[in-house]
């Protein structure tokens, strides 16, 4: 028992080389981001293609909304047999419905739903979207989560050094009522036969976790995380004590497909472990050296020019075809990679579609 709570199904010990699956198409939508540009214009490339929404069909009044957070919803196809995942859940959960609605996404269809890390810009609109609509999803529906850090508590640290709760933690109990089966992937796993997750990401590049969030272990009023359930992590008296200290997320990981030859398209959704150690990680983890294409929140934005420089160079080094900055990555990067690698370079937004085929 963890703090008097039912312990979740985790994924079970293994090496970090697994065998993953190959795809031959995977579609990215952005549900939501944090701007939504309608003079952006389509673009095609070969294995790529990139549809903007500019004002969509919406009864008078309503256009899609965008918000600090990321929601993306994925699907993939392997031959005739496709898989849909919800990978994030951006910070409201009436966003985060209105966007569903006025993209057509059928949650129905579902088969698995994401949890990259604990931020509320990412789970804030996860609750209100199960209570409105888990009764028309699959009866079998898991959660990937990551591992137990991301059921923290989380703060920001104000002006004057006090604290402020950053949104209520996930509440496993509520997880369950709504019948989600909650896995903890602290390792790599295949995710519904055609996605793999990264597992926890080690920390072995010149990056380190840039400022955000303050985090507090343990279990309060059923709700928080349990020290006793982190795989290889050895914990200070402070942590131990419950008090508060600067965020390492340590269970966060990414989400990753195989697709075809083309190499490896590695969603990072906010990258607080770095994307050269995520990147690297994705390498370990499927024996692919290739890289396709690098999506996602690079959590670039606070980075001084020093550090943004060195992550770039870094980042060159793996000859990507495309990459796609989203939410966190901060104009910085995107400025950067103008300048650096123009021709990889897409820009995002609210209710982008990404089409990548093998």
């Amino acid at each position: 028992m963890i703090g008097g709570i039912s312990p979740h199904r985790s994924a079970i010990a293994a090496p970090a080389r697994i065998d993953v699956p190959v795809i031959d198409e995977l579609t990215i939508r952005e549900i939501t981001d944090s701007t939504h540009d309608i003079f952006l214009k389509g673009a095609e490339a070969p294995g790529l293609v990139v549809r903007r929404t500019g004002f969509p069909e919406a009864p008078q009044g309503r256009t899609l909304e965008s918000e600090w957070g990321l929601a993306l919803y994925l699907e993939s196809r392997k031959d005739k047999e496709s898989r849909r995942y919800l990978l994030d859940f951006g910070f409201t959960p009436d966003v985060y419905a209105n966007n569903l609605e006025l993209m057509k996404i059928d949650v129905a269809q579902v088969d698995a739903l994401i949890i990259s890390h604990g931020h509320f810009d990412h789970i804030g609109g996860l609750m209100g979207f199960l209570e409105g609509n888990r009764a028309r999803m699959h009866k079998a529906l898991p959660l990937y989560t990551g591992g137990e850090d991301n059921f923290c508590s989380r703060f920001n640290r104000n002006a004057d050094g006090s604290l402020s709760s950053f949104g209520t933690p996930l509440d496993r109990r509520k997880l369950k009522t709504l019948d989600v089966d909650t896995v903890l992937s602290e390792v790599p796993i295949v995710m519904q036969g055609h996605a793999f997750t990264t597992g926890a990401v080690p920390r072995t590049s010149i990056e380190h976790v840039l400022p955000n969030t303050v985090v507090e272990y343990g279990v309060r009023d059923g709700l928080g995380c349990s020290t006793n359930a982190y795989m290889n992590h050895h914990f200070t008296p402070e942590e131990l004590a419950g008090n508060p200290v600067p965020d390492q997320h340590w269970h966060e990981h990414a989400t990753c497909f195989k697709l075809g030859d083309r190499g490896l398209v590695v969603v990072s959704s906010c990258g607080h472990a770095g994307i050269i150690n995520t990147l690297r990680r994705a390498q370990e983890v499927s024996g692919t050296d290739k890289i396709y294409a690098l999506v996602g929140g690079f959590h670039l934005a606070p980075a001084p020019d020093d550090y943004l420089a060195k992550v770039m160079a870094e980042l060159k080094t793996f000859d990507l075809e495309h990459v796609m900055p989203m939410h966190c990555s901060g104009q910085n990067f995107i400025d950067l990679a103008k300048r650096e690698m123009p021709e990889k370079l897409i820009l995002c937004g609210t209710g982008t579609s990404f089409t990548l085929t093998a």
